[in-house]
Protein backbone atom coordinates (compact mmCIF):
# COMPACT_ATOMS: atom_id res chain seq x y z
CA UNK A 1 0.00 0.00 0.00
CA UNK A 2 1.61 3.35 0.99
CA UNK A 3 0.96 4.92 -2.45
CA UNK A 4 -1.58 7.50 -1.39
CA UNK A 5 -5.32 7.58 -1.18
CA UNK A 6 -5.69 7.49 -4.96
CA UNK A 7 -4.42 3.90 -5.04
CA UNK A 8 -6.70 2.67 -2.27
CA UNK A 9 -9.99 3.15 -4.15
CA UNK A 10 -9.18 0.87 -7.12
CA UNK A 11 -7.63 -1.64 -4.71
CA UNK A 12 -10.82 -1.83 -2.64
CA UNK A 13 -12.90 -2.03 -5.80
CA UNK A 14 -10.82 -4.96 -6.98
CA UNK A 15 -11.16 -6.73 -3.64
CA UNK A 16 -14.94 -6.28 -3.74
CA UNK A 17 -15.00 -7.87 -7.20
CA UNK A 18 -12.95 -10.82 -5.92
CA UNK A 19 -15.27 -11.26 -2.93
CA UNK A 20 -18.35 -11.04 -5.14
CA UNK A 21 -16.88 -13.63 -7.51
CA UNK A 22 -16.03 -15.81 -4.52
CA UNK A 23 -19.57 -15.79 -3.16
CA UNK A 24 -21.00 -16.36 -6.65
CA UNK A 25 -18.76 -19.36 -7.40
CA UNK A 26 -19.48 -21.10 -4.11
CA UNK A 27 -23.17 -20.20 -4.07
CA UNK A 28 -23.66 -21.54 -7.59
CA UNK A 29 -22.04 -24.82 -6.62
CA UNK A 30 -24.08 -25.06 -3.43
CA UNK A 31 -27.32 -24.38 -5.32
CA UNK A 32 -26.56 -27.20 -7.73
CA UNK A 33 -26.26 -29.75 -4.93
CA UNK A 34 -29.99 -30.31 -5.03
CA UNK A 35 -29.93 -31.02 -8.78
CA UNK A 36 -30.67 -34.58 -9.87
CA UNK A 37 -27.41 -36.29 -10.82
CA UNK A 38 -28.73 -39.85 -10.71
CA UNK A 39 -27.95 -40.27 -14.40
CA UNK A 40 -24.19 -40.03 -13.85
CA UNK A 41 -23.67 -41.61 -10.43
CA UNK A 42 -24.51 -44.93 -8.87
CA UNK A 43 -26.95 -45.02 -5.99
CA UNK A 44 -25.81 -46.58 -2.72
CA UNK A 45 -27.78 -49.77 -3.42
CA UNK A 46 -26.16 -50.09 -6.85
CA UNK A 47 -22.72 -49.42 -5.41
CA UNK A 48 -23.12 -52.29 -2.94
CA UNK A 49 -23.54 -54.66 -5.90
CA UNK A 50 -20.40 -53.45 -7.65
CA UNK A 51 -17.82 -55.94 -6.39
CA UNK A 52 -15.00 -54.64 -8.60
CA UNK A 53 -15.39 -51.03 -7.52
CA UNK A 54 -12.18 -49.46 -6.23
CA UNK A 55 -13.08 -45.92 -5.24
CA UNK A 56 -9.45 -44.85 -4.86
CA UNK A 57 -8.27 -45.37 -8.46
CA UNK A 58 -9.39 -42.69 -10.85
CA UNK A 59 -8.88 -39.07 -11.87
CA UNK A 60 -10.16 -35.57 -11.15
CA UNK A 61 -12.79 -34.21 -13.53
CA UNK A 62 -14.35 -30.78 -13.91
CA UNK A 63 -17.89 -30.68 -12.48
CA UNK A 64 -19.82 -27.42 -12.22
CA UNK A 65 -22.19 -28.89 -9.62
CA UNK A 66 -19.33 -28.65 -7.12
CA UNK A 67 -18.48 -27.48 -4.44
CA UNK A 68 -20.95 -29.29 -2.19
CA UNK A 69 -21.38 -26.32 0.18
CA UNK A 70 -20.63 -22.63 0.50
CA UNK A 71 -17.55 -22.42 2.72
CA UNK A 72 -18.28 -18.77 3.48
CA UNK A 73 -21.35 -19.97 5.38
CA UNK A 74 -19.54 -22.74 7.32
CA UNK A 75 -18.74 -21.83 10.95
CA UNK A 76 -16.18 -24.61 11.39
CA UNK A 77 -13.22 -23.52 9.24
CA UNK A 78 -10.13 -22.34 11.18
CA UNK A 79 -7.97 -19.58 9.80
CA UNK A 80 -5.34 -22.07 8.65
CA UNK A 81 -7.70 -23.64 6.07
CA UNK A 82 -10.07 -20.77 5.17
CA UNK A 83 -8.56 -19.94 1.77
CA UNK A 84 -11.42 -17.84 0.41
CA UNK A 85 -11.69 -15.69 3.52
CA UNK A 86 -7.98 -14.93 3.24
CA UNK A 87 -8.13 -13.86 -0.37
CA UNK A 88 -7.46 -16.79 -2.66
CA UNK A 89 -8.31 -15.31 -6.08
CA UNK A 90 -8.56 -18.53 -8.09
CA UNK A 91 -11.41 -20.83 -7.08
CA UNK A 92 -11.18 -23.42 -9.80
CA UNK A 93 -9.92 -25.86 -7.16
CA UNK A 94 -13.47 -26.09 -5.77
CA UNK A 95 -14.95 -27.38 -9.00
CA UNK A 96 -13.36 -30.79 -9.37
CA UNK A 97 -14.95 -34.16 -8.65
CA UNK A 98 -13.12 -37.43 -8.03
CA UNK A 99 -14.08 -39.96 -10.70
CA UNK A 100 -13.15 -43.61 -9.92
CA UNK A 101 -12.06 -45.65 -12.93
CA UNK A 102 -14.65 -48.44 -12.92
CA UNK A 103 -17.55 -46.97 -10.97
CA UNK A 104 -18.93 -43.71 -9.63
CA UNK A 105 -18.60 -42.12 -6.22
CA UNK A 106 -21.97 -41.22 -4.69
CA UNK A 107 -22.36 -37.57 -3.81
CA UNK A 108 -22.12 -36.87 -0.09
CA UNK A 109 -25.61 -36.74 1.43
CA UNK A 110 -25.40 -34.99 4.80
CA UNK A 111 -28.92 -35.80 5.96
CA UNK A 112 -28.52 -39.47 5.05
CA UNK A 113 -25.17 -39.53 6.88
CA UNK A 114 -26.73 -38.06 10.02
CA UNK A 115 -29.74 -40.39 9.88
CA UNK A 116 -27.58 -43.50 9.46
CA UNK A 117 -25.34 -42.46 12.35
CA UNK A 118 -28.08 -41.15 14.62
CA UNK A 119 -26.98 -41.28 18.25
CA UNK A 120 -23.43 -42.30 17.29
CA UNK A 121 -20.00 -40.86 18.09
CA UNK A 122 -17.44 -40.23 15.33
CA UNK A 123 -13.87 -39.48 16.36
CA UNK A 124 -10.94 -38.25 14.26
CA UNK A 125 -7.63 -39.11 15.93
CA UNK A 126 -4.33 -37.79 14.65
CA UNK A 127 -2.53 -34.62 13.63
CA UNK A 128 -3.57 -31.46 11.76
CA UNK A 129 -4.50 -33.47 8.67
CA UNK A 130 -7.11 -35.18 10.82
CA UNK A 131 -8.26 -31.68 11.73
CA UNK A 132 -8.52 -30.88 8.01
CA UNK A 133 -10.80 -33.90 7.59
CA UNK A 134 -12.78 -33.07 10.75
CA UNK A 135 -13.48 -29.48 9.65
CA UNK A 136 -14.55 -30.62 6.21
CA UNK A 137 -17.03 -33.16 7.60
CA UNK A 138 -18.51 -30.52 9.91
CA UNK A 139 -19.03 -28.19 6.94
CA UNK A 140 -20.69 -30.95 4.91
CA UNK A 141 -23.00 -31.85 7.79
CA UNK A 142 -23.82 -28.29 8.82
CA UNK A 143 -24.84 -27.52 5.24
CA UNK A 144 -27.38 -30.35 5.48
CA UNK A 145 -28.49 -29.58 9.05
CA UNK A 146 -27.77 -25.89 9.67
CA UNK A 147 -28.04 -24.21 13.04
CA UNK A 148 -28.74 -27.04 15.44
CA UNK A 149 -25.36 -27.92 16.91
CA UNK A 150 -23.37 -27.40 20.09
CA UNK A 151 -19.62 -27.06 20.58
CA UNK A 152 -17.75 -28.10 23.70
CA UNK A 153 -14.29 -28.94 24.91
CA UNK A 154 -14.24 -32.18 26.92
CA UNK A 155 -11.46 -33.28 29.27
CA UNK A 156 -10.96 -36.91 30.28
CA UNK A 157 -7.83 -38.12 32.09
CA UNK A 158 -6.27 -34.68 31.57
CA UNK A 159 -6.72 -34.98 27.80
CA UNK A 160 -8.88 -32.33 26.12
CA UNK A 161 -10.69 -32.78 22.83
CA UNK A 162 -13.35 -31.01 20.77
CA UNK A 163 -16.91 -32.30 20.46
CA UNK A 164 -19.51 -30.97 18.01
CA UNK A 165 -23.02 -32.37 18.54
CA UNK A 166 -25.72 -32.18 15.86
CA UNK A 167 -28.65 -31.98 18.25
CA UNK A 168 -31.49 -33.13 15.99
CA UNK A 169 -29.68 -36.42 15.36
CA UNK A 170 -27.61 -36.89 18.50
CA UNK A 171 -24.50 -37.31 16.33
CA UNK A 172 -21.22 -36.31 17.99
CA UNK A 173 -18.20 -35.50 15.80
CA UNK A 174 -14.95 -35.30 17.76
CA UNK A 175 -11.35 -34.30 17.15
CA UNK A 176 -8.71 -35.87 19.39
CA UNK A 177 -5.20 -34.60 18.70
CA UNK A 178 -2.65 -37.41 18.91
CA UNK A 179 0.37 -36.69 16.75
CA UNK A 180 1.91 -40.17 17.01
CA UNK A 181 -1.07 -42.27 18.26
CA UNK A 182 1.25 -43.69 20.91
CA UNK A 183 1.78 -41.79 24.18
CA UNK A 184 4.07 -38.94 25.13
CA UNK A 185 4.59 -38.70 28.90
CA UNK A 186 6.47 -36.24 31.07
CA UNK A 187 9.05 -37.96 33.27
CA UNK A 188 12.00 -36.80 35.35
CA UNK A 189 14.32 -37.02 32.34
CA UNK A 190 11.93 -35.07 30.11
CA UNK A 191 9.21 -35.86 27.59
CA UNK A 192 9.24 -39.50 26.53
CA UNK A 193 7.67 -40.86 23.34
CA UNK A 194 6.52 -44.36 24.31
CA UNK A 195 6.33 -46.59 21.25
CA UNK A 196 4.62 -49.38 23.17
CA UNK A 197 1.88 -47.47 25.01
CA UNK A 198 -1.59 -46.17 24.07
CA UNK A 199 -3.29 -44.95 27.25
CA UNK A 200 -5.59 -42.59 25.33
CA UNK A 201 -7.27 -45.65 23.85
CA UNK A 202 -9.57 -45.80 26.87
CA UNK A 203 -11.15 -42.61 25.56
CA UNK A 204 -11.10 -43.55 21.88
CA UNK A 205 -12.86 -46.89 22.14
CA UNK A 206 -16.06 -45.26 23.37
CA UNK A 207 -16.70 -43.96 19.82
CA UNK A 208 -18.69 -45.79 17.15
CA UNK A 209 -16.51 -44.65 14.23
CA UNK A 210 -12.74 -44.11 14.62
CA UNK A 211 -10.66 -42.44 11.87
CA UNK A 212 -6.93 -42.59 12.64
CA UNK A 213 -4.07 -40.74 11.00
CA UNK A 214 -0.35 -40.27 11.69
CA UNK A 215 2.95 -39.66 9.89
CA UNK A 216 3.44 -35.89 9.51
CA UNK A 217 5.23 -35.44 12.87
CA UNK A 218 7.47 -38.49 12.66
CA UNK A 219 9.92 -36.58 10.45
CA UNK A 220 10.26 -33.57 12.77
CA UNK A 221 13.55 -33.07 14.54
CA UNK A 222 15.17 -30.68 17.01
CA UNK A 223 13.02 -27.97 18.61
CA UNK A 224 10.05 -28.90 16.38
CA UNK A 225 9.61 -32.34 17.91
CA UNK A 226 7.44 -32.52 21.07
CA UNK A 227 9.53 -35.19 22.84
CA UNK A 228 13.05 -35.51 24.28
CA UNK A 229 13.55 -39.30 24.43
CA UNK A 230 12.08 -42.43 22.87
CA UNK A 231 11.13 -45.52 24.87
CA UNK A 232 11.44 -48.58 22.65
CA UNK A 233 10.76 -51.76 24.61
CA UNK A 234 13.06 -51.73 27.63
CA UNK A 235 15.37 -49.10 26.15
CA UNK A 236 15.21 -45.33 26.42
CA UNK A 237 17.21 -43.60 23.69
CA UNK A 238 17.82 -40.02 22.65
CA UNK A 239 16.73 -40.80 19.10
CA UNK A 240 16.41 -43.67 16.63
CA UNK A 241 15.62 -44.37 13.00
CA UNK A 242 12.27 -42.65 12.48
CA UNK A 243 10.93 -45.25 10.05
CA UNK A 244 11.69 -48.01 12.59
CA UNK A 245 9.99 -45.93 15.30
CA UNK A 246 6.96 -45.43 13.06
CA UNK A 247 6.77 -49.18 12.41
CA UNK A 248 6.99 -49.94 16.13
CA UNK A 249 4.19 -47.50 16.91
CA UNK A 250 1.96 -49.04 14.24
CA UNK A 251 2.57 -52.47 15.73
CA UNK A 252 1.37 -51.12 19.07
CA UNK A 253 -1.64 -49.48 17.41
CA UNK A 254 -2.68 -52.61 15.49
CA UNK A 255 -2.44 -54.68 18.69
CA UNK A 256 -4.61 -52.12 20.48
CA UNK A 257 -7.23 -52.17 17.71
CA UNK A 258 -7.37 -55.97 17.74
CA UNK A 259 -7.55 -56.41 21.50
CA UNK A 260 -9.30 -53.31 22.84
CA UNK A 261 -11.89 -52.29 20.23
CA UNK A 262 -15.34 -53.91 20.17
CA UNK A 263 -15.69 -54.47 16.42
CA UNK A 264 -19.36 -55.35 16.80
CA UNK A 265 -19.90 -51.75 17.90
CA UNK A 266 -17.08 -49.70 16.39
CA UNK A 267 -15.91 -49.25 12.80
CA UNK A 268 -12.21 -48.42 12.42
CA UNK A 269 -10.61 -46.49 9.57
CA UNK A 270 -7.01 -45.54 8.91
CA UNK A 271 -6.64 -42.33 6.91
CA UNK A 272 -3.76 -42.79 4.48
CA UNK A 273 -0.83 -40.44 4.17
CA UNK A 274 -1.63 -37.11 2.55
CA UNK A 275 1.10 -35.30 0.62
CA UNK A 276 2.87 -31.95 0.42
CA UNK A 277 3.69 -30.03 -2.76
CA UNK A 278 6.93 -28.11 -2.29
CA UNK A 279 8.98 -29.75 -5.04
CA UNK A 280 7.73 -29.35 -8.60
CA UNK A 281 10.02 -32.16 -9.80
CA UNK A 282 7.62 -34.58 -8.11
CA UNK A 283 4.78 -33.61 -10.45
CA UNK A 284 6.77 -32.75 -13.57
CA UNK A 285 7.60 -29.05 -13.04
CA UNK A 286 11.31 -28.86 -12.10
CA UNK A 287 12.25 -25.60 -10.45
CA UNK A 288 8.85 -24.99 -8.84
CA UNK A 289 9.37 -24.58 -5.09
CA UNK A 290 5.81 -24.48 -3.74
CA UNK A 291 2.12 -24.69 -4.60
CA UNK A 292 1.37 -20.94 -4.80
CA UNK A 293 0.60 -20.65 -8.52
CA UNK A 294 -0.94 -24.09 -8.98
CA UNK A 295 -4.51 -23.87 -10.28
CA UNK A 296 -5.22 -27.30 -11.78
CA UNK A 297 -4.70 -30.95 -10.72
CA UNK A 298 -2.00 -33.19 -12.14
CA UNK A 299 -3.29 -34.73 -15.34
CA UNK A 300 -4.20 -38.41 -15.33
CA UNK A 301 -4.40 -41.06 -12.63
CA UNK A 302 -0.82 -41.48 -11.41
CA UNK A 303 1.70 -39.23 -9.68
CA UNK A 304 5.18 -39.07 -11.25
CA UNK A 305 7.02 -39.26 -7.90
CA UNK A 306 5.24 -42.47 -6.88
CA UNK A 307 4.02 -43.41 -3.43
CA UNK A 308 5.71 -42.14 -0.24
CA UNK A 309 7.47 -44.68 2.00
CA UNK A 310 4.92 -44.75 4.87
CA UNK A 311 2.20 -46.00 2.51
CA UNK A 312 3.97 -49.35 2.16
CA UNK A 313 4.54 -49.53 5.93
CA UNK A 314 0.92 -48.82 6.79
CA UNK A 315 -0.46 -51.22 4.19
CA UNK A 316 1.87 -53.93 5.45
CA UNK A 317 0.72 -53.42 9.03
CA UNK A 318 -2.96 -53.50 8.06
CA UNK A 319 -2.55 -56.69 6.01
CA UNK A 320 -1.36 -58.55 9.10
CA UNK A 321 -4.46 -57.63 11.11
CA UNK A 322 -7.15 -60.16 11.84
CA UNK A 323 -9.81 -57.62 12.76
CA UNK A 324 -11.42 -55.33 10.15
CA UNK A 325 -9.87 -51.91 9.54
CA UNK A 326 -10.79 -49.97 6.41
CA UNK A 327 -8.03 -48.06 4.66
CA UNK A 328 -9.13 -44.61 3.55
CA UNK A 329 -6.67 -44.57 0.67
CA UNK A 330 -6.46 -40.86 -0.11
CA UNK A 331 -2.77 -40.73 -1.03
CA UNK A 332 -2.79 -40.74 -4.84
CA UNK A 333 -5.92 -38.64 -5.25
CA UNK A 334 -4.38 -36.06 -2.89
CA UNK A 335 -1.01 -36.20 -4.66
CA UNK A 336 -2.77 -35.20 -7.87
CA UNK A 337 -4.20 -32.06 -6.24
CA UNK A 338 -1.19 -29.73 -6.21
CA UNK A 339 -3.74 -26.93 -6.58
CA UNK A 340 -5.69 -27.65 -3.37
CA UNK A 341 -3.43 -26.21 -0.64
CA UNK A 342 -3.84 -22.88 1.15
CA UNK A 343 -0.38 -21.71 -0.01
CA UNK A 344 -0.27 -18.08 1.28
CA UNK A 345 -4.05 -17.75 1.60
CA UNK A 346 -4.44 -18.49 5.29
CA UNK A 347 -4.69 -16.63 8.57
CA UNK A 348 -0.98 -16.75 9.39
CA UNK A 349 0.28 -15.83 5.88
CA UNK A 350 2.86 -18.61 5.82
CA UNK A 351 3.40 -20.77 2.73
CA UNK A 352 1.39 -23.93 3.41
CA UNK A 353 1.55 -26.67 0.79
CA UNK A 354 0.88 -29.46 3.30
CA UNK A 355 -2.64 -28.79 4.54
CA UNK A 356 -5.73 -28.28 2.40
CA UNK A 357 -8.30 -25.57 1.78
CA UNK A 358 -11.75 -26.19 3.26
CA UNK A 359 -13.89 -26.52 1.17
CA UNK A 360 -11.72 -28.50 -1.16
CA UNK A 361 -9.88 -31.82 -1.32
CA UNK A 362 -10.86 -33.05 2.21
CA UNK A 363 -14.52 -32.94 1.12
CA UNK A 364 -13.66 -35.83 -1.20
CA UNK A 365 -11.97 -37.66 1.68
CA UNK A 366 -15.29 -37.48 3.51
CA UNK A 367 -17.23 -38.45 0.42
CA UNK A 368 -15.11 -41.60 0.36
CA UNK A 369 -15.60 -42.13 4.09
CA UNK A 370 -19.37 -41.86 3.57
CA UNK A 371 -19.27 -44.44 0.77
CA UNK A 372 -17.19 -46.86 2.86
CA UNK A 373 -19.45 -46.46 5.89
CA UNK A 374 -22.60 -47.39 4.02
CA UNK A 375 -21.26 -49.67 1.24
CA UNK A 376 -19.38 -52.70 2.58
CA UNK A 377 -18.68 -54.04 -0.93
CA UNK A 378 -16.40 -51.19 -1.89
CA UNK A 379 -12.65 -51.56 -1.62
Amino acid sequence: MGKGASSIVPFLAGMLMVCASSVSTEANGAQKVAADDSGTRLTMSELKKTDSCNLFKGKWVWDESYPMYNSSACPFIPKEFDCIKYGRPNQQYLTYRWQPKHCNLPRFNGKDFLKRLKGKMIMFIGDSLSENNFNSLLCLLSAAAPGRFTTEQKTINSRSFTVITFQDYGVEVMLFTSLYLVDIEKESIGRVLKLGSIKDGEIWKQADVLIFNTWLWWRRTGPKQPWDFIEDGNKIVKDMDRVAAFQASLKTWTKWVETQVDHNKTKVFFQAVSTSHYNGTEWGEPGVKNCLKQTTPVNGSSYPAGLPLPVRIVKGALKKMRKPVKYLDITVLSQLRKDGHPSMYNGFKGMDCTHWCVGGVPDTWNQLLYALLVSPATK
